[in-house]
């Protein structure tokens, strides 16, 4: 009889089975996990820090997932974001066959970004 199994912060659950360790071609480490008991898991994946002791043991642990910069302005091309880190991002990207557009997109671009900016600082303050 399959056994279903959940897993959540308040259980633990210890499944028997078999690893298998290699190296890839490419020199990159691969480890399966071959479980050995009739369970059904809710599937998963991400990104985790992995440990292989030298005892055989192994021990991985899920890496929290990136925090991304929302935009607060974007145009065609750049956007201005606030990090996380409490900086000011601007980034600007364009297809290096337009290399000819590059410099005047990136001035009219920046510029739409800070009339915005200005616009917007002017309003809040005046607000007050």
């Amino acid at each position: 009889m399959r056994k279903i199994v959940n897993i959540s912060v308040k259980r633990e659950v210890t499944l028997d089975g078999m690893m298998t360790v290699s190296k890839l071609e490419n020199g990159l480490k691969t480890a399966d996990f071959m479980c050995c008991e009739d369970v059904e898991l809710k599937p998963f994946s991400g990104v985790f820090k992995v440990q292989g002791m030298h005892d055989g043991n192994i021990y991985m642990t899920e890496r929290p997932k990136r925090k991304r910069n929302h935009p607060i302005y974007r145009e065609d091309n750049a956007s201005l974001s606030l990090g996380t880190d409490d900086v000011w991002y601007f980034v600007f990207r364009m297809e290096k066959c337009r290399v000819n557009e590059l410099p005047g997109e990136l001035i009219r671009q920046a510029s739409m970004i800070a009339r915005k900016v200005i616009k917007d600082l002017f309003s809040l303050n005046l607000g007050d």
